[in-house]
């Protein structure tokens, strides 16, 4: 063989490796209690601390609170359980909920948090967690669709399970300040445009439909916030009186032009920081 058929012969076994496909992804579920999905190239990025609030802190959620904790915990023992969507009012603690009872339930779970844009790539991570010894909880933050897209099917076909059906060693929770995870004027577009315009809604709003749990929030009443304030001010032990942190607690939410537990978070979070004192560890 001559020089120049050498250096053919490599050229074509060069190519050819670039045109095959890239090693199936090693998926480490024991490094850690949480892990953040990442589709390209597919891994698993551990996560050495996650926000979390405490659940002793969430308040005006009780009753979500114990759907919730009783739906995760029969999951963890491997009794059957159901997808949630936690839906409504923005910062009232849907997905501090999700990482509290997380932590609640112990390290027997991994919670896996899915970005919104790459749920159209679920499909691909369930595969890679299909047949884990571990057990995964699958979390994705503010989900909602604004476009046209193969996203919202390749959430639907998970949940209804496709031929294989959803993993036994998974479960999906979500998170939407939309009840049927689409905008008004979307459906309604849909409605107009198709030739059956019923049944081309009907798909839109279903999607929905298809979480065996749906858990609403609300926006706060004052009693409500005051309680969030005084519990989180208590656990940061914060030097103030109760009716003086009613009355800023009062006018700060006022700037932000509501209550939420993500107003009376920042709120405590400005107080603490005026006051001199340090949070870490408080959340």
């Amino acid at each position: 063989m001559d020089m120049d058929q050498a250096n053919l012969l490599a050229r074509i076994a060069d190519a050819l490796e670039r045109l095959a496909p890239p090693p199936a992804a090693t998926i480490d579920l024991v490094g850690a209690d949480a892990f953040v999905w990442y589709p390209a190239p597919a891994r698993l990025a551990p996560v050495a601390r996650v926000s979390r609030v405490d659940i002793g802190l969430l308040h005006g959620v009780d009753r979500q609170k114990k759907i919730l904790m009783e739906n995760t915990q029969r999951f963890a023992e491997g009794l059957p359980a159901n997808n949630a969507m936690l839906w409504g009012a923005r910062g009232m603690g849907k997905s501090s909920l999700v990482k509290a009872v997380h932590a609640e339930v112990g390290k027997s779970l991994a919670l896996i948090e899915i970005h919104r844009e790459d749920i159209r790539t679920l499909p691909d991570l369930l595969n890679l967690l299909r047949g884990r010894e571990r057990r995964c909880l699958i979390l994705c933050d503010d989900l909602s669709f604004e476009k046209e897209a193969a996203d919202y099917k390749a959430l639907k076909s998970v949940l209804d399970g496709g031929i294989e059906g959803r993993p036994d060693n998974v479960l999906f929770y979500a998170t939407s300040n939309r009840r049927h995870l689409m905008p008004r004027d979307m459906i309604e577009n849909e409605r107009a445009t198709a030739i059956s315009p019923s049944e081309a809604t009907e798909e839109k709003v279903s999607l929905s439909d298809r979480f065996g749990l749906w858990l609403g929030f609300h926006n706060c009443d004052q009693p409500t916030f005051f309680a969030m304030v005084e519990g989180y001010a208590a656990a940061m032990k914060l030097p103030i009186e109760t009716e003086a942190l009613h009355a800023q607690a009062v006018e700060w939410s006022m700037t932000r032009g509501g209550r939420s537990g993500r107003v009376a978070w920042q709120f405590i979070q400005d107080l603490a920081g005026r006051l001199g004192v340090r949070t870490e560890g408080a959340g």
